[in-house]
């Protein structure tokens, strides 16, 4: 794997993780009571998107690791994805 690769599978890796902490303890306008004219009732009253990212952050950089040393050290490969793909696909005769 190429440093691109690990940047690209970490960006998915954090993106996957974020919108998993994203909703957690979220406290919405109309359960704090304080509705800002023009918007949902259940939009958030305090995101907190910067400690969402730090959160984030601590849980998808182990994510990360795990996943880029089974990839790097071999125990799946893409003749495994392959094989895979093998199996579901349908043959067709050349006759």
């Amino acid at each position: 794997m190429g440093p691109v690769s690990a940047i690209v599978l970490f960006a998915v890796v954090w993106a996957m993780v974020f919108f998993v902490v994203l909703p957690l303890r979220m406290v919405s306008q109309g359960d704090a009571g304080d509705v800002v004219p023009g918007t949902h009732a259940s939009a958030p009253a305090d995101a907190q998107i910067g400690r969402k990212a730090k959160i984030t952050t601590l849980w998808a950089v182990p994510i990360w690791a795990i996943i880029a040393g089974t990839i790097l050290s071999g125990v799946i490969s893409v003749r495994d994805i392959d094989w895979f793909d093998r199996m579901a696909t349908p043959k067709v005769s050349a006759d």
